[in-house]
């Protein structure tokens, strides 16, 4: 797909020199369309050899930086060299350096001091009761 869009670089700035035109159907109004269709076209405004020129044509390289075409290439490249390249690499500095969210790292880390804990003491890695039986309250058949 990218590779169709050099056969416009010739007509691109030929397009955007060339003054917009309204086209006109000349066919006969019907009775349905009869009410909204022009039938009057003016002509546009005469315009003479001293006219604006386009800045594409000017300079088919114009990158909308400057009118000049050594500093208008300049300003672009310093504009995506500070654009793209630092933003990369401040952003992922940033993004880098954010603190644990959600503690991931900080649980990993005390997960493994336990189990290096109850290694060392002969304990199993898990009790049978994770929770000590005697502090669990249960309702009794009158409560319930």
């Amino acid at each position: 797909m990218l590779s169709r869009l050099p056969r416009f670089g010739r007509t691109f700035p030929r397009l955007l020199s060339n003054p917009p035109a309204r086209f006109v159907s000349q066919s006969k109004p019907t009775g349905v369309a009869g009410s909204t269709a022009v039938t009057e076209l003016h002509p546009g405004a005469e315009q003479t050899g001293h006219g604006e020129v386009s800045r594409y044509v000017k300079n088919p390289d114009y990158h909308g930086f400057s009118s000049d075409p050594e500093v208008d290439v300049w300003n672009m490249r310093v504009g995506f060299f500070f654009g793209i390249s630092v933003a990369l690499v401040i952003g992922g500095t940033f993004i880098h350096y954010l603190p644990d969210h959600g503690m991931r790292q900080w649980a990993r880390r005390e997960a493994e001091r336990v189990i290096q804990q109850r290694e060392m003491e002969n304990l199993p890695l898990i009790d049978e009761n994770y929770y000590d039986p005697n502090k669990i309250v249960l309702a009794t058949a009158e409560d319930v």
